[in-house]
């Protein structure tokens, strides 16, 4: 299964930078998007069927806000749309699909860049995942999790440590909550095979050179619980496809 999760930062906006001519390249069989920003009735679908994709949308109650959704040529066996978590649901932030005992989960983490309240709710959401996440593993001991996390974990993932260690994204208890993940046994699927610096997946819009000077994030991440680790074949960032802040992550498991 070849895997892409990607925040598009508004779908109709990546669609005019040109998402279906990059998907028609046969980027992956599974395409996780974020931050559709957009509902399926919004969307002109026939593109991507043509492309022989399924399609699959959980989007919040706010338009034009957040939501979800995944594209795959893979139909899968069942979909759950959310995660039970009340203010979570309602901004369309998690989707999930099964595919025969692997359970794919297509997240979008709140972002806390807003203020002091949009901080407090995204570590309850940190809580309430990392809770949802021990149970289905009771049940599931294969489950993959893509998406923008919006955390840096560690120093090498962000271009200015020192100078962002009071910014949300890279605060001590978000990057001790990745700690807590990957000890508990998920394991980062590019770090597998790339542990170097620099390979980032956002970059700011405010400043236009930032990304000509790779002075990123990466804050998007395709990882598996360990029963899965036998089978990752490779994982990459694709930093030169360009139809939002962020770029897409690649992996090709063997499920």
């Amino acid at each position: 299964m070849r895997i892409i999760s990607y925040n598009v930062n508004g779908i109709r906006a990546a669609i005019k930078k040109g998402l279906i001519e990059w998907l028609s390249t046969d980027p992956a069989d599974v395409i996780c998007i974020q931050e559709t920003k957009a509902e399926r009735d919004n969307i002109d679908i026939r593109p991507f069927e043509e492309l022989g994709y399924h399609d699959y949308w959980f989007s919040a109650r706010k338009r034009g806000y957040s939501g979800v959704a995944v594209f795959t040529r893979r139909k899968p066996d069942h979909v759950t749309y959310g995660h039970g978590f009340g203010q979570s649901d309602e901004e369309g932030r998690v989707i999930q699909l099964d595919f025969g005992d692997t359970r794919l989960i297509n997240a979008y983490f709140p972002s806390g860049t807003s203020g002091e309240e949009r901080q407090g709710y995204k570590y309850q959401w940190l809580d309430e995942i990392d809770a949802y996440l021990a149970d289905l593993r009771r049940e599931r001991s294969k489950v993959i999790l893509c998406g923008d996390y919006n955390i840096a974990h560690r120093e090498i993932d962000i271009h200015d440590p020192k100078g962002n260690k009071q910014s949300s994204g890279f605060l001590p208890g978000e990057r001790a909550w990745m700690d807590r993940f990957f000890d508990s046994g998920w394991k980062d699927s590019l770090r597998h095979f790339d542990d170097s610096p620099g390979r980032f997946t956002w970059w700011s819009q405010r400043f236009p050179t930032v990304r000509l000077q790779n002075k990123g994030w990466r804050i998007d991440y395709i990882n598996v619980t360990e029963s899965l680790a036998a089978g990752l074949r490779s994982a990459a960032i694709y930093p030169d496809v360009k139809h939002s802040d962020h770029c897409p992550v690649y992996l090709d498991l063997d499920v």
